[in-house]
């Protein structure tokens, strides 16, 4: 769901270009509109420009699947040490866009001013997060790193990709949002919740991701070049059922929430067959009302169980 842009800025070693030359497949052009903050003459409000190119995530839908299991957990489980996890976890997410930065810059031989206000930045969300994490861990203990570190193999694949300028591909941005499910499953350990409730929240929230994802990509498509194949998402939403079964099955106390996997399922199946598309914001708009109305109910569903 993440809308990426990319490439790079004149002045600066290489050409840039939106291809790459092995695969023809364009980059992400959010590392264009760094590159060329960088490069320009300096003007009034150019700093401001430049910090908030390095520091905030252009990726919109992002911001959603970052809060969505935060906000479940939380529901599901309150504990302060729950709210120090998910403070961690938003602090990742923001120091995704500065690290990825630094890393592609360190990967291309090249060392700009982005490269060290990014290092700068990201340096200081991890710390954040190391700060979060051990107060987590002196309060709750350390059970509930045991979701996190499930999840790592699905973040290191999607930095994997991002390094190397391929964060928008489908894999990339599947590993990441499951990956950042595993958060609702850490707060939820952390408030004492028991370890299938936890497995659940997370299969629900990975059930959202599989379906939601795919059929934005379907949208967007779509809205550029008409006409286009629906199979693909209708696959997913499939699987999206399946994974909203599976996680009935381990814990019924979230049978709403799938429930509410399947009408969103229901709602993809829908609309990817509709003309007009809807422009991107309203796209995004409507996933994000599917998200909170998702963890509202999941958490309204346990709460009455």
């Amino acid at each position: 769901m993440s809308h990426r842009t990319q490439g790079g800025g004149a002045g600066h070693r290489g050409v840039h270009h939106d291809v790459t030359p092995a695969s023809g497949e364009r980059q992400d052009p959010s590392f264009r509109s760094t590159d060329e903050s960088m490069s320009a003459p300096a003007h009034h409000g150019a700093g401001r420009s430049t910090w908030k190119a390095v520091a905030i995530p252009s990726e919109h839908g992002g911001w959603g699947l970052t809060a969505e299991p935060i906000l479940l957990g939380l529901l599901l489980a309150f504990s302060w040490p729950g709210v120090a996890i998910g403070v961690a976890a938003m602090c990742a997410f923001l120091a995704r866009t500065p690290l990825k930065l630094a890393l592609v810059d360190r990967r291309r031989g090249r060392e700009l001013q982005r490269t060290v206000l990014a290092r700068r930045i990201g340096l200081a969300e991890v710390a954040a997060i190391v700060a979060m994490g051990i107060v987590a861990l002196i309060a709750a203990g350390w059970e509930w790193l045991i979701p996190a570190a499930i999840a790592l193999p699905l973040f290191a694949i999607e930095l994997w990709y991002d390094i190397r300028s391929r964060g928008r591909r489908l894999v990339p941005e599947l590993c990441g949002a499951i990956g950042m499910g595993a958060v609702a499953a850490a707060i939820v350990v952390a408030g004492d919740g028991t370890a299938t409730l936890a497995a659940a929240a997370w299969l629900v929230l990975a059930a959202r991701s599989i379906g939601a994802i795919p059929f934005i990509r379907t949208q967007i498509d779509r809205l550029h070049h008409g006409t286009v194949s629906t199979h693909p998402s209708d696959l997913f939403q499939l699987l999206a059922l399946v994974v909203a079964v599976i996680a009935a099955v381990v814990d019924p106390d979230v049978v709403v929430g799938s429930i509410a996997v399947a009408v969103i399922v229901v709602l993809h199946l829908v609309w990817v067959r509709r003309s007009p598309v809807p422009p991107a914001k309203v796209l995004g708009l409507r996933q994000m009302a599917l998200g909170v109305a998702l963890v509202a109910a999941t958490a309204a569903g346990v709460r009455l169980s």
